[in-house]
């Protein structure tokens, strides 16, 4: 079970091939549109289930559950989670927000 607040990539069918736009390239229409979207998970939830997630933009997003702690696989190293907080303490400081 992964606990909601957890940091997460889900994916989701944005258009299947069928939805597509008729002036697409014929392979790309061939193919569905995709979304994979990171976010915290606003309810406990499975790997493999359908979750719902909060964005760090503040947008609601539900697709199926894929990874927990997702990190780019380019050798920058794994997810620190030290850093989303850093994230929103730098941003609200430049915004003005005197709270923080």
């Amino acid at each position: 079970m992964i606990l909601k607040g957890s940091w997460v990539q889900i994916h989701k069918i944005v258009l299947t091939s069928t939805e597509r736009a008729t002036q697409l390239p014929e392979e790309t229409k061939k193919v569905p549109l995709e979304m994979w979207t990171k976010g915290f998970l606003l309810a406990d939830c499975d790997l493999g289930q359908t979750a719902k997630i909060e964005t760090l933009t503040g947008r609601h997003e539900t697709g199926t559950l894929l990874t927990v702690n997702p990190y780019y696989k380019h050798h920058y190293g794994e997810f620190v989670g030290e850093i989303l907080t850093i994230d929103k303490m730098v941003k609200s400081l430049l915004a003005g927000d005197s709270n923080e």
